[in-house]
């Protein structure tokens, strides 16, 4: 059993009435790993964490989670993971201690191990100086630290996060990563979803996911090196008026805004000087340009421009 993934999917579907969320996943996740399912707000991140949390069923297809099947092992599932969703059931009018031995007893942690192991989990969050404030009167950051050291407090073999640095500021999303690297050394098995391309970078292996569709799953270097094309990154004295000409432009496979900058996927390398003189037709005046290689972001615009037919077009989460 020990050489088990620590999760399986098999087409794996899931639909509400006539809309389709989850389109045939399959994939392997291994014990260890440090997944992230990377995709924008509908792609379909929140239901196959649910799925394979056991919170709902799925349409058609199956998962295994722990060697257990989510449609039959709910329970023994529940037993060896931990599952922080968007929301987290934080209770604002309890302190943090409070939250935390609530959690305790919810999961029937042993009197013999709790004291220890809320005390780790306080320091391993930076918690400990305020753990008589309530959870209400905690910054977003803490109380998302707060709700993920609830949600390990019975070490759980693998860990469920469904965009927990959601509207977190960036110091907070930095300390939160941190975090969970030191869940990885221990061995922890984590499966993070997450609208931020560019955590993506930040996970052993990721998920690109997409109106319900897998489109890759490898490592992030790994994903690079495959779908690394040609890509300029110009500046020009009207953005939005360079991207809707770029889309447009047979010789451009992708674009995005990157504040000040445009990132353009080319389908050849010698054709910079093309696309930019077709630029400056259109009255774009650009004023520098340069080659680049493209990021995690790049690559994911990329595909979804060729999934639906034309040049992928959009601004980076982050």
């Amino acid at each position: 059993m020990d050489d088990q993934p620590a999760i399986r999917t098999d087409s794996l579907t899931k639909a509400f009435g006539d809309v389709k969320a989850l389109r045939g996943i399959t994939m392997e996740i291994q014990k260890g790993e440090l997944f992230g399912l990377v995709g924008p707000d509908g792609a379909g991140k929140s239901t196959l964490m649910r799925l394979l949390t056991a919170v709902m069923e799925p349409t058609s297809g199956d998962a295994w989670v722990a060697s257990h099947p989510i449609r039959h092992g709910s329970e023994k599932i529940k037993e060896k993971i931990a599952y922080m969703p968007q929301r987290f059931g934080l209770y604002e009018d309890l302190t943090v201690m409070e939250n935390l031995v609530f959690y305790a007893d919810i999961f029937d942690v042993h009197e013999d191990v709790r004291q220890h192991r809320m005390e780790r989990l306080l320091g391993f969050s930076n918690l400990t100086p305020f753990t008589g404030r309530l959870a209400g009167q905690l910054s977003g950051g803490m109380k998302q630290k707060l709700g993920l050291a609830c949600a390990l407090i019975h070490t759980p073999e693998i860990l469920f996060l469904d965009e927990p640095t959601n509207g977190v500021d960036p110091v907070s999303r930095r300390d939160f990563w941190k975090i969970l690297y030191e869940l990885l050394k221990e061995g922890v098995t984590i499966f993070v979803s997450t609208s931020y391309l560019d955590e993506a970078e930040r996970c052993t292996h990721i998920g690109l996911i997409h109106e319900g569709r897998l489109l890759e799953k490898d490592t992030p270097s790994a994903i690079k090196a495959k779908h690394a094309g040609p890509m300029i990154e110009l500046w020009c004295d009207n953005t939005r008026t360079a991207m809707e000409a770029a889309k447009k432009d047979g010789n451009v496979t992708s674009v995005g805004i990157y504040g000040d900058r445009l990132h353009m996927g080319l389908r050849d390398r010698g054709l910079a000087p093309v696309v930019i003189g077709a630029l400056s037709e259109k009255s774009v005046i650009v004023k520098e340009y340069r080659e680049i290689t493209p990021s995690i972001e790049d690559i994911f615009l990329g595909m979804i421009g060729t999934a639906s037919g034309n040049a992928g077009e959009g601004r980076p989460a982050s």
